[in-house]
C-alpha cells in the first residue's frame, strides 16, 4: 500500500514535467552516447571521429529537442545531415538511434502518408549506408532497413492511435459529465415543482378546512358552544395533521443519499411513536381518514369502493390520494355546502377514482370556477382562480394515466382519474 502511495506521487510528479525537459534529456543522452560510440573502435572501412564528424552528430542528434514541436520538418533534416556523414565515410551506427526517433515521432505525430515517406527515406539511407562499409551483405542491409523502419513506423501509429482513442475519450468524459450535471439540474428542477405541488395539496386542504372551521366556532360561538368547541378540536386536529404532511415533506430536503427510509441507510430525521416526521406518503389507504376529515369541515362525504383492492405502486397511490384531496378541497371552498362523493374503482387494468358533488348550491364545483354560497363569517372566499386542474391532470399525466374535470349533466361538477395498473 505505501509502495503504491509513492509510485502514485512520483507519477504525478513525472506528469507535471514539461515535454520540452523531456526531449532535452532524451536529444543529449543520444547526443553523449553518439559521440561515445564514435571515439570506440571503428570498424575498418569507415572513419573515426574528428571534429566534422563531431560536429555533424551534435547536428543530427541535438535538433531532436524540437521533435514535438516541426516533427515531418525535423525528420527530413536529420535524415538529410545523417547522409552527409554517411557520404563522408563515418561509420553509420554511431547515429542510428536520432534518425529513428525522429521516425517514430513523425509516425506517433503525423498523418499515415508523412510517416511512409519518412520511413522510405529512412530506409534509403539506410541501404545507402550499407553501400559504404562490407561488414554485412546488401540482403542483410536491406533486411534490416524493412525490419526497423516498419517496426518503428507500427510503434509510432499505435501510439498516435490510442493518443487519438484518449482524446476522445476525454471529450466523451467532459460531455457525459455536463450531460449528468444537465440531467441532475432538471432533477432538482422536477424535485422543486414535485415539492411545490405537493405544500399546495398539503396547505390548500387543510387551512381550507381550518378556514371553514374557524368561521363556523366564530358564526356560533355565543349560540352553540358545543358546536363551537368541536369545530375548535377539527382546528386542532387538522393543525396537527398538516404540520406532520409538511414534516415529512421537508424532511427529504435535509437528506442525502441512503438516508431516505427503506433504503437501509441511517435516518437524519427521528421520529416519535405518536409523530413521525419521516413517515410513509399518503396513498389510497388514507382516504377514508381524508373523507371524513372533509365531513368534519361541514361536507358531507360518501366514499365507496367497488372491485378487489390490491396495493400499488406507492408514486400511483400518492398520485390519486392528492387528486382526491384536491377535488374535495375545492368542493369545500367552492361548493360548500353541496354533498360530495368518492368512488375508487379498481378494474383489472387500471384504477377509476370519481370525485363528484351534488351541486346543491346555485353555484359552486369541484373545479374552483364558480362562486359558492355564503358560509358563516370567517370562512373566507374563493381565490380568483388557480392551478388545481393543471397540477391534477400533471400528476395524471406522470404516471401514464388521464384525468377529466367538468360539470355533471344532473348539476354539480366531477372529477376523474383514471391510472393504469
Amino acid at each position: 500500500m505505501r509502495s503504491t502511495t509513492v509510485w502514485t506521487r512520483l507519477r504525478h510528479r513525472a506528469e507535471r514535467v514539461p515535454a520540452w525537459a523531456y526531449d532535452s534529456a532524451i536529444a543529449l543522452a543520444i547526443t553523449a552516447v553518439s559521440l561515445l560510440l564514435g571515439n570506440d573502435r571503428v570498424p575498418a572501412g569507415w572513419s573515426g571521429l574528428d571534429g566534422l564528424g563531431v560536429a555533424l552528430t551534435c547536428a543530427v542528434n541535438l535538433p531532436l529537442v524540437a521533435r514535438r514541436r516541426i516533427p515531418f520538418a525535423l525528420s527530413l533534416g536529420v535524415f538529410a545531415v545523417w547522409t552527409v556523414y554517411v557520404a563522408l565515410d563515418y561509420w553509420p551506427v554511431v547515429n542510428t538511434l536520432g534518425p529513428l526517433l525522429a521516425l517514430y515521432t513523425v509516425a506517433s505525430m503525423r498523418p499515415l502518408r508523412e510517416a511512409v515517406l519518412c520511413a522510405l527515406l529512412l530506409a534509403a539511407v539506410w541501404n545507402f549506408a550499407g553501400t559504404t562499409g562490407e561488414e554485412s551483405s546488401w540482403a542483410t542491409v536491406l533486411g534490416q532497413s524493412v525490419l526497423y523502419t516498419s517496426v518503428i513506423c507500427g510503434f509510432g501509429y499505435l501510439a498516435r492511435k490510442s493518443a487519438q482513442r484518449n482524446v476522445e475519450l476525454a471529450r466523451l468524459t467532459g460531455q457525459l459529465r455536463r450531460e449528468r450535471a444537465g440531467a441532475e439540474r432538471r432533477a432538482v428542477a422536477e424535485e422543486r415543482v414535485r415539492i411545490a405541488r405537493e405544500l399546495h395539496d398539503v396547505v390548500a386542504h387543510h387551512m381550507s378546512v381550518i378556514s371553514v372551521q374557524a368561521g363556523l366556532a366564530g358564526y356560533v360561538f355565543d349560540t352553540d358552544p358545543q358546536t363551537a368547541r368541536g369545530a375548535l378540536g377539527t382546528i386542532a386536529d387538522t393543525s396537527g395533521e398538516a404540520l406532520a404532511e409538511l414534516r415529512r415533506l421537508l424532511a427529504v430536503l435535509r437528506v442525502e443519499g441512503g438516508d431516505r427510509p427503506g433504503d437501509g441507510g441511517p435516518q437524519l430525521v427521528k421520529g416519535t411513536e405518536d409523530q413521525a416526521e419521516f413517515g410513509p406518503a399518503p396513498g389510497l389507504d388514507q382516504l377514508p381518514e381524508l373523507a371524513e376529515r372533509v365531513r368534519g369541515a361541514g361536507v358531507p362525504v360518501q366514499f365507496t369502493v367497488s372491485g378487489e383492492p390490491r396495493p400499488l405502486a406507492p408514486g400511483a397511490g400518492q398520485c390519486a390520494y392528492r387528486v382526491v384531496q384536491e377535488a374535495l378541497t375545492n368542493v369545500l371552498k367552492h361548493a360548500y355546502p353541496a354533498q360530495a362523493a368518492v368512488t375508487v374503482a379498481y378494474e383489472p387494468r387500471q384504477l377509476t377514482v370519481t370525485v363528484s358533488d351534488d351541486g346543491r348550491t346555485s353555484a359552486g364545483g369541484a373545479d374552483g370556477s364558480r362562486t359558492r354560497n355564503p358560509v358563516p363569517p370567517g370562512a373566507g372566499s374563493p381565490p380568483p382562480g388557480g392551478h388545481g386542474l393543471i397540477g391534477m391532470r400533471e400528476r395524471a399525466r406522470i404516471y401514464g394515466g388521464r384525468l377529466h374535470a367538468g360539470p355533471r349533466a344532473s348539476g354539480g361538477f366531477e372529477v376523474q382519474l383514471i391510472l393504469p395498473v
